[in-house]
């Protein structure tokens, strides 16, 4: 099986322009993001898939440089663009990933990937319902699935969503990975407003280098210990709908034992 990692990644962002270049220990969010996702047990590739207008030049570079595959395509057709780099790698099995999503964690990852193998699913996740910290969003499902849902989604929320419509398919076999909840659900670690990059500089700054490594678990145990560096965002943290309904979903799992 030939399992890739497609990152999306874009330029446009209302509130921080080309936020996936920010520095955060001196290497960009992005490649923060990447690095961890080549982490993930039996990944063959990591590939960012980087919309095609001018302004995204500078994102394509960043990963390009730094030895990742990258593809381009429609700014406002993400599945087309994630199609497109499934296609592109040949791979067997896809893991969706967002690119603002720094402290992604690999095992919890690796984790999703067993439990779509293990139960012959079409599509498994870890945020249906959301009960992880926002920042661990992770998905995965065979490329022909993939391919299907381009072939086949025409709402503009499923073309943006890219998994809108394997969601809600009724054909579709969904399971879901459970989060811990007890609050860590309202931790919030991803990197899309002014007050987390705040919140993403400020644990940089706390553990150095070793935030590039440290696990969920890790990173949640921090937080608890430091109020003053969660509350740099917790004012923006918010659950995700849950679209969908898993057939399947794993008991609660702790972050102990999940990372």
């Amino acid at each position: 099986m030939t399992l890739a990692v497609i990152v999306q990644a874009r330029a446009a962002s209302s509130r921080i322009p080309l936020k996936l270049l920010e520095s955060l220990g001196g290497r960009s969010a992005l490649l923060r993001c990447m690095d961890r996702c080549h982490e993930i047990e039996g990944v063959d590739l990591v590939i960012a898939a980087v919309a095609g207008t001018h302004a995204d030049d500078e994102i394509a570079e960043e990963a390009t440089d730094a030895g990742f595959m990258v593809t381009r395509g429609r700014e406002d057709d993400v599945l087309g663009r994630m199609a497109r780099a499934a296609h592109d790698s040949q791979a067997e099995t896809i893991i969706r990933i967002s690119g603002h999503h720094p402290f992604i964690d690999p095992q919890i990852c690796t984790r999703v990937v067993h439990l779509l193998q293990d139960t012959h699913a079409d599509f498994a996740c870890n945020n249906m319902p959301m009960k992880f910290p926002d920042g661990l969003q992770c998905e995965v499902f065979p490329a022909a699935i993939l391919h299907e849902a381009d072939r086949n989604a025409t709402r503009p929320f499923d073309r943006e969503s890219v998994t809108g419509w394997i969601r809600t398919h009724p054909k579709m076999r969904r399971v879901a990975l459970t989060g811990p909840g007890n609050g860590m659900e309202h931790l919030r670690w991803a990197l899309e407003e002014p007050e987390d990059l705040e919140f993403c500089s400020a644990i940089f700054a706390e553990m150095g280098e070793k935030a590039a490594t440290m696990n969920a678990a890790e990173l949640a145990a921090l937080c608890l210990r430091r109020p003053d560096i969660t509350g740099l965002n917790s004012k923006l943290a918010r659950l995700e709908d849950a679209l969908g309904e898993p057939e399947f979903s794993t008991p609660p799992i702790p972050l102990h034992v999940a990372a």
